[in-house]
């Protein structure tokens, strides 16, 4: 593969698909999995600070830039066979609505519900509550995520196989 504006370009597509692919499968498999063994109070205060912290430019760097990045890839390789066009597609596709639309309209309110809430003032009896109706519904949305963003890494993967 020689270095070009277009490699350049699809490399990128798929290092930061793999970097978003890698933060949602280590979230599910060690910080979810993690702070669900704590009680009520710690869950929903370590949840509220790690929604806090996540929200700077390298995460959105990592989150934004697959469907940036999808859809420059798209047009520069407009006239590549067929298959290469229909991966980037699929990937595009696929992290765009299982992974950005999920998580603003799914994720976000949520973890918005949960950041609105004082913690320290609240009843263990609303602390029970709130995480019943975080905890579940949020990990449901993330599984799709992670599912999304894996799907997409390996469609991007794919056009590393052909020649273009």
């Amino acid at each position: 593969m020689d270095i070009n504006f277009q490699n350049t370009l699809i490399i990128a597509l798929i290092l930061l698909t793999g970097l978003s692919a890698g933060l949602c499968f280590t979230w599910s498999n060690t910080i979810t999995t993690g702070i669900g063994n704590l009680d009520n109070y710690g869950y929903l205060s370590a949840f509220q600070e790690m929604n806090r912290t996540i929200l700077n430019s390298s995460f959105f760097i990592v989150f934004f830039g697959p469907s940036v990045l999808g859809l420059i890839n798209l047009y520069v390789f407009k006239n590549a066979p067929s298959s290469l066009i229909w991966l980037l597609i699929f990937a595009t596709v696929i992290y765009f609505l299982g992974v950005v639309l999920v998580t603003i309209l799914g994720n976000v309110p949520l973890n918005d519900i949960l950041d609105k809430t004082d913690l320290i003032s609240a009843s263990s009896e609303d602390l029970q509550t709130l995480r019943n109706t975080f905890e579940v519904k949020w990990n449901r949305l993330h599984l799709i995520r992670t599912m999304s963003s894996i799907s997409a890494f390996l469609f991007l993967i794919g056009t590393l196989l052909i020649k273009h």
